[in-house]
């Protein structure tokens, strides 16, 4: 199958570099592009991608604006948000409004390509020391749906904020892959959260999960 792209950056030569990686790799296609966060709805309306790689920083609608606008169409593409520093708070405000992932404009080639695959299959583009480094600048807020995790689930929603994945969590716990892919459909229902990320997230907006906690 191939993965239909779009690419949102206010700049001609990033746009132009990322369609030449994007446009070499076999099963991987731009079908249009963006060069604010006001171009990118009309486009993925038109072209219906299956990917966005989105720039945060962009002049009228910015990249999180922007994100905001497709997580809330029927069919929602994924977005991967694009960001010259890991620590910047846009990628952040970005991740909570949506966004599946991020990646830094440095980001080899065949490393681009990769997590375009991988956020097309449904998988979240988590970057556990980058998140939690933000989340440690930022205050403290309720998250209801945490008071209603069993002990098992929190658990669970531990383990994902150091970025393990379901087997991973399943080895830790030493309990099957499907009982864990539960939990974490549990976790993410009670907390509201899209994704992975925004279950991490939350985590450690509602203090459940520290900055400071080890590894």
């Amino acid at each position: 199958m191939t993965v239909r792209v779009v690419i949102a950056d206010d700049e001609d030569l990033v746009r132009a570099g990322l369609r030449v990686i994007l446009s070499s790799e076999p099963g991987v296609e731009v079908v249009g592009e963006a060069a604010d966060g006001a171009e990118v709805l009309p486009v993925v309306r038109r072209e219906r991608p299956d990917v966005v790689l989105m720039d945060v920083r962009m002049p009228a609608v910015d990249g999180i604006q922007a994100t905001r606008r497709l997580v809330a169409l029927d069919d929602p593409p994924k977005v991967l948000v694009v960001t010259t520093f890991e620590n910047d708070d846009y990628v952040y405000d970005a991740l909570r409004a949506g966004a599946d992932g991020f990646l830094l404009k440095r980001t080899r080639p065949d490393e681009l390509l990769r997590a375009v695959k991988l956020v097309a299959a449904g998988d979240t583009l988590l970057f556990p020391a980058a998140i939690r480094a933000l989340a440690a600048r930022r205050p403290g807020s309720d998250v209801p749906g945490i008071g209603r995790l069993t002990g098992r689930e929190g658990d669970v929603l531990r383990l994902m904020a150091r970025g393990l994945s379901n087997g991973e969590i399943a080895a830790e716990l030493v309990v099957g892959q499907e009982t864990v892919k539960t939990h974490v459909g549990n976790v993410l229902a009670k907390l509201g959260a899209r994704d992975r990320t925004q279950a991490v997230i939350a985590a450690y907006e509602s203090g459940f999960v520290s900055p400071a906690d080890p590894r």
